[in-house]
């Protein structure tokens, strides 16, 4: 299939879900959000690294994350049985919600900052790693119409965890395997790096 009509297809599907998500209540949203708290925080600030910060993200990434976890194209045993109870409406819903609060930023660890901002604004051109900031935005805010999400207060053990799973293909959902192909050749200390840079960028 030429590229061209590929590209066209994925941003379609992300303008699919994005119309879905922004369709969501978040008052409803807030209300099923009580079976997160324990994890994800009552306003997604997650108080450990283990789990992800929601608050702030875009609708469509959540989505599509819920998505992928009822369907099982990402795995996580505590993910799919709470994913499965949840119809779309309330999948909407949740994001909303989340979507709405505001993120906590963290503090980047400052013998990593230097390495973990040059990947991220440059790449790492000797092993052909681009740029972060070319999908993530140069204040690491993602973009909602691709479904590529932000990135700028997310825990670095969460992100450096999530990086080391597209890096050995244990998690497998990112469309056109892109961060496969960009975690793939970076070491532990490149993702350490990065992923430390992250937590502190705003």
């Amino acid at each position: 299939m030429n590229i061209r009509i590929i590209a066209t297809l994925f941003l379609l599907s992300g303008f699919a879900i994005s119309a879905a998500a922004d369709s969501g209540d978040p008052e409803n949203g807030k209300t099923l959000s009580a079976t997160c708290v324990a994890c994800h925080g009552a306003d997604g600030n997650s108080v450990t690294g283990a789990w992800p910060k929601l608050a702030g993200q875009h609708s469509s990434y959540i989505v599509k994350q819920l998505q992928n976890y009822k369907s099982g194209a990402r795995e996580n045993a505590i993910m799919a049985g709470i994913a499965a109870m949840l119809s779309e409406q309330d999948m909407n819903d949740l994001a909303a919600y989340f979507s709405s609060q505001q993120i906590k930023y963290g503090v980047a660890d400052p013998q990593y900052v230097e390495l973990g901002e040059q990947i991220y604004r440059a790449g790492i051109r000797e092993s052909g790693v681009p740029s972060c900031m070319a999908c993530h935005g140069p204040a690491g805010k993602g973009n909602p119409a691709a479904n590529y999400p932000s990135l700028a207060g997310q825990h670095a053990e969460y992100t450096e965890t999530q990086m080391q799973a597209w890096k050995t293909e244990t998690r497998a959902n990112d469309e056109n395997a892109v961060m496969r192909t960009v975690a793939g050749p970076m070491t532990n200390e490149q993702i350490k790096a990065v992923s430390n840079y992250l937590q502190g960028l705003r």
